[in-house]
């Protein structure tokens, strides 16, 4: 079925663009969260109405995207964690770890949703992450992780922790893979819900 993205829905557009999706992908997701809304001939009447604001804002949000990736695009940041026999990591260094990186030593702010580490990171030594800003604009960084010293006494609880911290971190990936899953299979046949013609309320244009 054909819905309206009512803003940016990764890997299929942004605000006012209207896509195909699964009819279930559609109801058990982009409509209850507000992240679409049917393409009928009265919202696409709408939305010819709101194109020109919609555009504006489109451009803004690039521009902004633009000077954002410039501020961590190139650079690097050095993680330390522990390690044990053989230079064997406590976990992995988690998305969670390098936005927290990030921060604190860019103090820039970056969703951990955002970031692809291009697998996981268990091992000493330099690893390219990228981080998807908006659309197709992206920042490229090195992370360096650096080994220090060998298991101590405490430290298998701490290794414990970071664990508990992957699996609830790759527990809820999963889940949000699960809804996104939906998409690729086949649509069941049920009778076409009933939407108001109504469009969300528009936020004010940034003038």
């Amino acid at each position: 079925m054909k819905v309206i993205l009512t803003g940016e829905l990764k890997g299929r557009g942004g605000e006012g663009d209207v896509v195909e999706v699964s009819r279930g992908y559609a109801n058990n997701y982009l409509l209850p969260q507000r992240k679409a809304i049917v393409a009928t001939p009265g919202n696409l009447k709408q939305l010819e109405a709101r194109k020109h604001h919609i555009e504006k804002r489109e451009a803004q949000r690039l521009a902004e995207a633009g000077d954002y990736s410039k501020l961590l695009d190139g650079k690097e940041i050095a993680i330390t964690v522990k390690v044990g026999d053989a230079g064997r990591l406590f976990g992995s260094v988690t998305a969670t770890i390098i936005a927290e990186a990030i921060q604190e030593t860019y103090g820039v702010e970056v969703d951990r949703h955002k970031i692809e580490t291009h697998g996981t990171i268990k091992t000493i030594g330099e690893h390219p992450v990228e981080i998807a800003v908006y659309r197709d604009i992206k920042a490229h960084l090195n992370v360096k992780v650096v080994g220090e010293g060998a298991e101590e006494p405490g430290e298998a609880e701490a290794m414990a922790a970071v664990e508990a911290e992957e699996a609830a971190e790759a527990q809820e990936s999963a889940a949000e893979e699960a809804v996104a899953a939906e998409e690729e299979e086949p649509a069941a046949e049920e009778e076409e819900p009933v939407v108001a013609e109504e469009s969300p309320e528009e936020p004010a244009a940034a003038e």
